[in-house]
C-alpha cells in the first residue's frame, strides 16, 4: 500500500517540475534581453556625462576656439550669447535636454548643425568599418583554424606571431607602411580618398546618393566606377582590418583547440575521421561563438582606428573630421561626435549582446 501511494507521487513529481524549468529556461532569456534593455540608458547616460564634463575640463568651447582672435570685450559677449557664463551644472541639464532630443549643437568653426556633420561623414566611416570587419573575417578566421589544425607546430608558431603584430602594430604605422609598399613602390593602388576626382563627380550627380560610395558606385551603374571606388577602399580597409583579423585568429585558434578535445570529437576520432574533416565539420561553429559576443568591443575598437585610419588615407569620415575640429579647438563638435559614437558603441554591444544569447544560451545565466 505504501509502494502504491509513494510511486506515483514519487513519479509525478518530476514530471510537474519539468514544465517549471522549461519556464525557468524561456524566463530566462526574457529577463536578460530586458535587463539588457534597462542598462542602455545609464550606459549612454554615463558616457554622455563623461565626455561632456571631460571637454569642459579645459574650460568654454568659446574660449578653446576664439581666445587671442577676438578682444577681451567680444570674447565675453560670446560668452554670454552662447550661455557659456552660467553655472555647469545649468549646462549639462540644458546638454542632456538636448541630446536626448536629438539637437547636439552647432559647430563654432563653421557654423554647421552638429547633426547634419554627423550625417555627412558618418556614412563614410560606416563604410570603412564595413570593409575593415570583412577583412577580419577572411583573414582571422581561416587563418585560427589553420593555427589550431597544426597546433604547436611551425605554421601555428608562425600564425601565433602575425596575430600579435596584427593587433600590436598602431593603425597608422601599418597604414603609411602598406602605401609606401603598394602605392609608392609597386603602384598598385591609390594612394589616399574614397575614390577619384571624376568617380566622385559622377556620384554627386545621383538624385538620391547615400554618402556610402559603394551603394552610390552601383546606383551609376557604371562598372568602372565601382571598380575605382573598390580599389580605393584597399589599403585603409587592410590597415584598419588586420587591427581585428590578429583577435579573431587567436579566439578561433582557442576555441577550436577547446572544441577538439571535447568528448564528442573524441568519439568521432575514434571511428577514423581525419583530423582536417573533424576541424572543419566539428570545431568550426562552436568556435564562432566567441567571435560573435567579442564583435560589440571590436566595433568599438574600429571606432576607434577609425581615427588614425581615415587621417593616414585622407578617408572623410567622422575620424577625418573629428581631428579637424580638434586642431580648430571646436570642442562643441568634438563632444558632440564624441558623444554619438558612445552612443553608437553602446547600442552595438547591446544587439551583439541579444544575438549571442540567441544563440549560446549559456550567456545569458
Amino acid at each position: 500500500m505504501t509502494a502504491t501511494v509513494t510511486g506515483p507521487e514519487t513519479l509525478a513529481a518530476p514530471g510537474s517540475r519539468r514544465p517549471e524549468t522549461k519556464r525557468r529556461s524561456g524566463g530566462g532569456l526574457g529577463r536578460y534581453i530586458l535587463i539588457r534593455t534597462l542598462l542602455i540608458i545609464p550606459t549612454i547616460f554615463i558616457l554622455v556625462t563623461l565626455v561632456f564634463f571631460l571637454m569642459r575640463s579645459t574650460g568654454d568651447p568659446i574660449t578653446a576656439a576664439l581666445g587671442g582672435k577676438l578682444t577681451p570685450g567680444q570674447l565675453a559677449e560670446r560668452i554670454h550669447e552662447a550661455g557659456y557664463d552660467r553655472p555647469l551644472i545649468v549646462q549639462y541639464l540644458e546638454y542632456l535636454g538636448q541630446v536626448f532630443t536629438g539637437n547636439f549643437g552647432t559647430t563654432l568653426s563653421d557654423n554647421q548643425p552638429v547633426v547634419e556633420v554627423l550625417l555627412k561623414y558618418g556614412a563614410a566611416t560606416l563604410e570603412l568599418a564595413f570593409y575593415a570587419l570583412i577583412v577580419a573575417f577572411i583573414v582571422g578566421i581561416p587563418l585560427g583554424m589553420v593555427a589550431a589544425y597544426f597546433r604547436d607546430k611551425g605554421r601555428d608558431a608562425s600564425l601565433r606571431v602575425f596575430a600579435i603584430l596584427c593587433y600590436a602594430t598602431p593603425v597608422f604605422f601599418a597604414g603609411i607602411l602598406l602605401k609606401l609598399v603598394f602605392s609608392i613602390w609597386l603602384d598598385w593602388l591609390p594612394v589616399a580618398g574614397r575614390a577619384s576626382t571624376s568617380s566622385e563627380l559622377q556620384m554627386q550627380l545621383l538624385p538620391n546618393k547615400t554618402g556610402i560610395y559603394l551603394i552610390d558606385a552601383f546606383q551609376t551603374g557604371d562598372p568602372a566606377i565601382v571598380g575605382d571606388v573598390l580599389i580605393h577602399a584597399v589599403l585603409p580597409a587592410i590597415a584598419l582590418g588586420l587591427l581585428t583579423a590578429g583577435v579573431f585568429l587567436r579566439l578561433v585558434r582557442t576555441n577550436v583547440i577547446g572544441t577538439l578535445s571535447t568528448d564528442y570529437v573524441d568519439a568521432a576520432r575514434s571511428r577514423g575521421v581525419s583530423e582536417y574533416r573533424l576541424v572543419r565539420k566539428h570545431a568550426y561553429r562552436p568556435a564562432l561563438i566567441p567571435i560573435i559576443t567579442v564583435i560589440g568591443l571590436q566595433i568599438a575598437l574600429l571606432l576607434g582606428g577609425a581615427v588614425l585610419t581615415e587621417t593616414t588615407f585622407e578617408w572623410k569620415g567622422l575620424g577625418f573630421q573629428l581631428v579637424h575640429y580638434l586642431q580648430a579647438r571646436d570642442f562643441v563638435a568634438v563632444q558632440g561626435m564624441v558623444a554619438l559614437l558612445a552612443v553608437i558603441v553602446a547600442l552595438t554591444n547591446f544587439i551583439v549582446d541579444i544575438i549571442a544569447a540567441l544563440i549560446d544560451p549559456r550567456v545569458r545565466y
